[in-house]
């Protein structure tokens, strides 16, 4: 989220709740208006969307407000939420589909590959993927992937998990822990967090986490599974019908720029005291996210899509066809945005903050384990990202800005537990991995479940160093 944007929202006098409810009466509002939620999306296969948007009418209803002030509410968190977050969502996705179709991607698998002895392949698969999985969303980066780890199995003689494993673990890591993906976004909205330092510090918590989830337990799933893909999938690259593709070096460089221009603007803010500077200035325009992330499409058009030979034409409807497949992320995030604005204005977040006041227990686990609770009900994690970032904005009240971030990556941590059957991404690599429910649960579900152990004992850790 844009600096300015965290800036203005901080600076904005808490609206008066909703309702003058007690705290028994808002507790049950929160869990009828959760469980409304679950229950819409797991037994009734209901859509994000629709199921955020009742449940936040029933949780203002239960929680005693008035439905006109519910609505409101709803309306008021999914604007500035996709406000928000909404541009840098489409413009994440348009720098994917141009690393995707111009032949970027296979750029970068070939040369690292290339480079790679058999021995090292499980550690290159994982850096292939956090490079790839920095723009692209979770899914989109699976199909990406899953034609390469097919075929990097079979030249290297390597077992589908030594591989595979370590590529899903930097996609899933990528995609809970580093902004600018929609959960990470959303969170950061939420709680007021600031981006440069929260992208910074889930970096920092992303390389080991990924380390042991990815090449390390890969080792394990390798003795636990033994998979077989499908016969008839039939590896297929974006590249296979180009002439020519795009440079490794302007490639990467292309991802790596609104990581760089965002962090040093984190940087700059802690360096360089003096707000009204050149330096100062310059930086706080360059790293805002929208800007940022601006400036990598802009230069994708000409490192990725003109070495590829693609006209003007090709590159608009590449653009266009970026756009269409992120409509429902886009609407899910808001409505999530909507159902946390109806917390705040009900009261239950604070209700949260007084109650967490006599638990004892750190605010950052107990956002790790809301979010882990929402995650393992709905099997979205986005929906329990935002959710549980509406639950416990709150207790980032006086917090550094610091711990403000962690608090981001403990939300984030708790939105990856335990994919399981309710969760689409769980039968996405049952299917293209050629396993059944019990291998899936015992590779796929495992390694998400150490991906969230894993990075929330880094984040607690954190919290003390820093």
């Amino acid at each position: 989220m844009p600096a300015l944007s965290v800036e203005l929202l901080a600076a904005t006098p808490a609206p008066p709740p909703i309702t003058s409810a007690g705290d028994t009466q808002l507790g049950i509002a929160a869990l009828a208006g959760i469980a409304v939620i679950v229950l819409l999306i797991t037994r009734w296969k209901m859509h994000a969307f629709l199921a955020l948007t009742i449940g936040s009418g029933v949780l203002g209803v239960v929680a005693g407000a008035p439905l006109a002030k519910a609505i409101t509410s709803y309306t008021t968190g999914l604007g500035a939420t996709v406000a928000s977050t909404g541009v840098l969502i489409a413009l994440g996705s348009i720098l994917g589909k141009l690393l995707a179709d111009s032949g970027g991607a296979d750029q970068i698998v070939d040369t690292v590959l290339a480079r790679t002895g058999e021995r090292r392949l499980p550690w290159a698969m994982t850096l292939i993927a956090a490079l790839i999985g920095l723009p692209l969303f979770f899914e989109v980066g699976i199909v990406l992937l899953i034609p390469v780890v097919l075929l990097v199995a079979r030249r290297g003689n390597q077992s589908l998990m030594r591989v595979g494993i370590p590529a899903l673990a930097g996609l899933s890591v990528m995609h809970g822990l580093v902004p600018p993906h929609p959960g990470p976004l959303a969170a950061v909205a939420a709680i007021h967090a600031d981006l440069g330092t929260t992208l910074a510090l889930g970096v920092l918590v992303a390389i080991p986490t990924v380390i042991i989830a990815g090449p390390l337990f890969g080792r394990i799933a390798d003795r636990w599974v033994e998979a077989t893909p499908p016969e008839n999938l039939t590896p297929t690259r974006a590249s296979d019908d180009l002439a020519r593709r795009p440079g490794f070096v302007p490639t990467v460089c292309t991802m790596l720029l609104p990581v760089v221009l965002m962090l040093a603007k984190a940087l700059v803010d802690v360096l360089v005291k003096n707000q009204g500077s050149l330096v100062y200035r310059v930086f706080d325009v360059i790293g805002t996210p929208l800007v940022a992330l601006l400036a990598a499409v802009g230069l994708a058009m000409f490192t990725l899509a003109r070495p590829a030979e693609f006209s003007k034409e090709r590159i608009s409807a590449t653009v266009d066809r970026s756009l269409g497949p992120i409509a429902g992320i886009v609407l899910i995030v808001g409505a999530g945005g909507g159902f946390k604005q109806v917390l705040v204005d009900a009261g239950i977040g604070q209700m949260i903050l007084n109650w967490s006041h006599g638990w004892h227990i750190s605010p950052l686990l107990l956002a790790w384990l809301i979010a882990l609770l929402i995650r393992v009900a709905t099997g979205s994690a986005t929906v329990a990202t935002i959710s549980a970032a509406g639950l416990v904005a709150p207790l980032a009240t006086g917090m550094s800005t610091t711990h403000t971030a962690l608090l981001v990556l403990a939300v984030g941590a708790g939105s990856l537990f335990f994919s399981h059957v309710n969760d689409a991404g769980f039968w996405l690599v049952k299917g293209y991995f050629g396993m059944d429910v019990p291998q899936t649960l015992k590779s796929w579900s495992v390694m998400e479940t150490v991906i969230s152990v894993v990075s929330i004992v880094f984040v607690l850790a954190l919290s003390v160093v820093l």
